[in-house]
């Protein structure tokens, strides 16, 4: 078995937490965001097992579409970032990859382009995010341009990104629907990210887009009712690799951060920030030691942590470690590490094999 540090995927939860998306937008499509490595889960096997279960899937750029075609997955695959040179919209025809516009060159790219096939087009609306998207004022003009041209595809989707549809009581996403609202463009729309799906049923529109809730994680600021049936995909584990007896005063690992104020038992782990666990999680973080809640004792290594399980009954040699998914969440983690659950998974390394559980 080699080095115990793995991070199990249940494809049961993938495909229950699909599930849970479509219950709650019926009447819409559903794009599955798997960037960045399929938020460090593997993107090949998560895209694999998703373009059955989705409508279609999205990707940040063309690298990481190509590692999808290349594997074999056939689905529509949507470019969030759209193209970042003109050459690429040839690759994008020639893939059937649907493209972003959301800017004056990337427009002027496509129409000028010489392609072997009309590209189906996304328009990305800025409404209040300030991040990307052409503004609202000139969005019908985007639209009647994209609609005029015979390299796109002719149903346009005409789509926006919000900024705060995680905070239930933040103003800014009822604001930006009422511009998206006002736009005077026809066809078909999408607006909501896993925030907008689970808590904002007026952004469903014609495509949802979810992807952090698809891996079993609440991307809310407080907490609601309709994460609570979400199942976390990935379950991160090792195992003990070493006991030893720590007495009053002494202390444990770099810098002595943490020391004994009783007699303690102290159990090393093989797993560290070299396998995506965060350095910056504190003394006290919760772990899971044969299923019962320990505590990190001491600094994180690049292989190796300390918890203390002083109260355990049974620890030995081998027993098993989670250090977040089933059991304990990702974002009681992450709070403990002054982070969000997502930069924990999306920064998983190639190192930590990921491990399929299909039932």
């Amino acid at each position: 078995m080699g080095r115990p540090s793995r991070a199990r995927l249940d494809f049961r939860a993938l495909r229950h937490n699909v599930g849970v998306a479509r219950q709650l937008a019926p009447r819409s499509r559903l794009m599955a965001v798997v960037k960045a490595n399929a938020y460090g889960h593997g993107a090949v096997a998560i895209a694999g097992a998703l373009q059955a279960e989705a409508d279609a899937l999205a990707v940040a750029c063309i690298e990481e579409a190509l590692e999808l075609r290349y594997a074999g997955i056939d689905a529509p695959i949507l470019l969030l970032e759209g193209c970042f040179e003109a050459h690429e919209l040839q690759t994008a025809a020639q893939l059937d990859l649907w493209v972003t516009i959301e800017n004056e060159r990337q427009l002027q790219w496509l129409e000028t382009a010489s392609l072997p096939a009309p590209l189906t087009c996304w328009l990305k609306v800025d409404t209040g995010m300030n991040r990307m998207g052409v503004s609202a004022l000139r969005a019908p003009a985007f639209f009647q341009r994209l609609k005029a041209s015979h390299n796109a595809a002719r149903e346009i989707v005409t789509y926006t990104h919000f900024a705060s549809a995680d905070d239930v009581a933040s103003q800014q996403t009822a604001q930006q629907l009422a511009i998206f609202d006002a736009l005077s463009v026809t066809g078909p729309r999408s607006a909501a990210n896993s925030a907008g799906l689970l808590a904002w049923p007026g952004a469903h529109y014609d495509w949802v887009r979810p992807g952090y809730m698809l891996y079993g994680n609440s991307p809310m600021m407080q907490d609601h009712p309709n994460t609570q049936t979400l199942l976390p995909v990935m379950t991160l584990t090792s195992a003990v690799i070493s006991l030893r007896d720590v007495a009053v005063g002494e202390s444990v690992g770099y810098g002595g951060t943490w020391v004994a104020q009783r007699a303690s038992r102290i159990a090393t782990v093989a797993i560290g920030y070299g396998d995506g666990y965060p350095r910056e999680a504190a003394n006290g973080t919760p772990v899971l030691v044969n299923g019962q809640r320990a505590a990190l004792a001491g600094r994180i290594s690049m292989d190796m942590m300390t918890v203390d399980v002083t109260a355990l009954d049974a620890v030995e040699l081998g027993s098993e470690v989670v250090l977040w998914g089933a059991g304990l969440p990702l974002a009681e983690v992450a709070r403990c590490a002054n982070t969000i659950g997502y930069e924990l998974v999306t920064r998983m390394p190639a190192r930590t094999p990921r491990i399929v559980v299909h039932d």
